[in-house]
């Protein structure tokens, strides 16, 4: 092989890592990896995977009285559909977190990246 060669598999292969990069950082901070599993009033589970760090997230209709949080990022949980008012509870990566006796439930949540 000659110098001239090396030189473009070289350049090849650079642009190559530059390309995959640039691929893999495009994807960063757009989804929080992992799973944020809640109960339901009515004593169901569900599961959001790798939900959208933008915005806020509507829960299930009824609610949820427990959420545990098993993604790479923090929650915040509000007891209202838009992510506003008092009350809200902040529930850090690898948690989870029970509504208190009387209280309603969370009904939106948001993360914190």
């Amino acid at each position: 092989m000659s110098v001239t060669d090396h030189r473009r598999l070289g350049a090849a292969a650079g642009a190559a890592v530059l390309a995959l990069a640039v691929a893999g950082c495009s994807g960063l901070g757009r989804t929080a990896v992992g799973t944020i599993a809640y109960d339901t009033g009515g004593k169901r589970e569900i599961q959001v995977t790798s939900p959208s760090v933008k915005g806020c997230h509507r829960l299930a209709s009824g609610g949820a009285v427990k959420v545990t949080n098993r993604t790479t990022v923090d929650l915040v949980l509000y007891p209202t559909h838009d992510c506003t008012g008092r009350n809200s509870t902040y529930l850090g990566t690898t948690l989870s977190d029970v509504i208190a006796p009387g209280a309603g439930p969370w009904r939106s949540y948001t993360t914190v990246h």
